[in-house]
């Protein structure tokens, strides 16, 4: 199986709920910036209001960050308004949600289960040439964690303005990094 790090965002149009709208997305509104397109099973389930409503609550950092968030799911923008305009939860959402209902998207990112047409719990961090810089697929029983997906995304910008030098386990903010070389072969 090949890997999609590193490799461009394939092109796409949708339609996404956002603020109250119905926008029209593709694959351009992922560049210049940093991006995390983050797919879910479907709406009105389970697990998936817990994730996003954890992203709507540090929807403010990422932000701050220079970092969008794209919901994803192979439901439908009106679905998204329905969903939206009947759960507190998801009421808090400020990022667009995409609707896929053909798959497309889904099927471009390698998480569409094909037996059931729904999306497996794939995040996606986009850097802003739109080449993919961290993948993460949970089962669909485990949620994610929005704090840790920030953790992941600041080390991503660290090691993309520091060529040469590259983020530990855990590294957090402000933590030492590693510079490889040599004289560090077999002394970490």
């Amino acid at each position: 199986m090949k890997t999609l790090i590193n490799s461009e965002v394939q092109p796409f149009n949708a339609t996404a709920y956002h603020n109250g709208k119905f926008v029209a997305v593709s694959d351009a509104d992922l560049r210049g910036k940093w991006s995390v397109v983050f797919f879910y099973p479907a709406d009105f389930t389970f697990v998936c209001p817990t994730e996003l409503g954890d992203l709507a609550d540090n929807y403010a950092e990422f932000q701050q960050r220079g970092v969008e968030i794209y919901g994803v799911s192979t439901d439908t923008h009106f679905t998204h308004k329905a969903w939206h305009d009947t759960s507190d939860t998801i009421r808090k959402i400020q990022f667009p949600m995409i609707g896929d209902p053909t798959g497309v998207i889904t099927r471009n990112f390698g998480v569409m289960i094909e037996e059931v047409g729904l999306a497996e719990r794939g995040t996606f961090v986009i850097d802003p040439e739109g080449k993919i810089q961290i993948i993460e697929i949970n089962a669909g029983g485990i949620g994610r964690d929005a704090l840790e997906l920030l953790r992941k995304i600041k080390a991503a910008q660290y090691v993309a303005a520091h060529p040469g030098e590259v983020c530990p386990a855990k590294w957090k903010e402000g933590d030492a990094t590693l510079a490889p070389s040599l004289d560090l072969v077999g002394k970490i």
